[in-house]
């Protein structure tokens, strides 16, 4: 176990609806009015709460320019209304930005630090793009051949993944069919209502013969990305998009599995959490929901940065002092299908076994949106309610991390 001088206790916790990126809910939507919409719905669920007693805001965010730059964390505390005692940074690593976020804010109670803490994560991929407006790769990467899978598309490391761990793509594509089954099966249920806050969207539309522009709103309130006409034999039509399965001599590659169908949607969407230590949840008549447990990153080969969870979830589940069997919920980021299966069919054959049912059971990113730096916070939310409304009591969030990462996170039901 950690060392630590006080327990970390999460009191609040939701997110928003997940929208599809350049065509979806918030393709007009700045992120920080995401953000303040996930802080402010965040704060409403601790009436008791003096925001003055937060000591600061860390925000997840996977590329934080453009329009979710100049510190988007300061910027939503003080659109949110809290008071300008409170700080507000921003942080990234990449896919568990959010989750990080989560652990940052936890930590600083657990040494003492701090009492009342927000965690967040957001990210517009709509508004800012994958890789970021200006990409720019050091030489250096180039160098040397370990190396250069920093520069790889996330596409390319999931081939090589499956490629590696000898993955189908028969594999590949039932899983993406469970992962939207599953969804809308959740979605029916009203699984997503208590992790869940509905988002008032603004749309101006003009009248290009007078030139008068209408807004018309809508409140959203539903994850956009399942799709009920997805099917075994629309996947397999599906042609690979990151790399080709011959060669310009007609040679197999060995690679060509991955598509649009068995990867992650880009997505925005934005979550926050309000972390706080026994004694303020005392004085402020507080209910915790969870405890922070444990929180482990560990680097694996950029190229194959898909399997970065096989090195985290032992460490954390070492560090919590627990087995895979006592986990009763797990949100494995769907980054790609191939990589889900590698993570999952590695830790079987080390005796790491986790239940297949409880491996995302109301769906994963495939289906429902992976909006990068948010991600960790929204599933984070999505362990603690789910946790809640079936009776368990440990769970877990998990992701690989671009360039080569995987992190895992627990956290214990109250």
């Amino acid at each position: 176990m950690a060392k630590q001088v006080q327990e970390a206790y999460i009191c609040a916790a939701t997110r928003l609806p997940i929208g599809k990126s350049g065509r979806g809910y918030y393709r007009n939507t700045r992120p920080d009015e995401m953000l303040v919409r996930a802080m402010q719905a965040a704060l409403a669920q601790v009436p008791g709460l003096d925001p003055a007693a937060i000591e600061d805001a860390i925000v997840g965010c996977s590329f934080p320019e453009g329009e979710q730059g100049m510190n988007i964390a300061r910027v939503g505390a003080v659109l949110a209304g809290l008071p300008n005692s409170v700080g507000g940074v921003t942080v990234n690593r990449y896919c568990a930005s959010g989750i990080t976020a989560l652990q940052m804010a936890a930590d600083r109670i657990r040494v003492g630090e701090a009492e009342v803490m927000i965690a967040a994560g957001v990210e517009s991929m709509s508004m800012v793009p994958m890789g970021g407006n200006k990409p720019s790769l050091s030489p250096a990467i180039f160098e040397r051949d370990a190396n250069i899978g920093i520069a790889y598309g996330m596409g390319l490391t999931a081939e090589k993944v499956a490629q590696q761990w000898k993955v189908s793509r028969e594999d590949q594509d039932a899983f993406a069919l469970e992962s939207h089954r599953r969804a809308l099966a959740a979605i029916e249920a009203g699984h997503f209502k208590a992790e869940m806050t509905p988002f008032e969207i603004l749309e101006r539309i003009p009248d290009l013969a007078t030139g008068e522009i209408t807004l018309k709103k809508r409140t959203v309130d539903i994850d956009e990305g399942p799709r009920k006409d997805t099917s075994l034999e629309g996947l397999a039509k599906l042609k690979p998009v990151f790399a080709a399965p011959k060669d310009p001599t007609g040679k197999a590659t060995g690679l060509g599995s991955v598509t649009a169908g068995n990867s992650s949607q880009t997505s925005d969407g934005a979550g926050a959490l309000i972390v706080a230590s026994e004694a303020a949840v005392k004085r402020f008549g507080l209910t915790p929901l969870a405890r922070f447990v444990s929180f482990t990153v560990r680097g694996v080969p950029p190229e194959i940065m898909g399997i970065g969870p096989i090195e985290a979830i032992p460490a954390a589940l070492k560090l919590a002092g627990i087995t895979a069997a006592d986990l009763d919920w797990v949100e494995l980021n769907e980054a790609f299908a191939a990589q889900s299966l590698a993570v999952l069919n590695d830790l079987d054959s080390k005796g790491i076994v986790l239940d297949r049912a409880k491996v995302n059971p109301n769906g994963g990113a495939i289906a429902l949106g992976h909006p990068l730096g948010a991600t960790g916070a929204i599933r984070a939310a999505s362990v603690i309610h789910g946790l809640r409304r079936t009776g368990g009591k440990y769970g877990m969030v998990t992701m690989c991390v671009g360039a080569g990462q995987g992190a895992a996170g627990i956290l214990e039901r109250l």
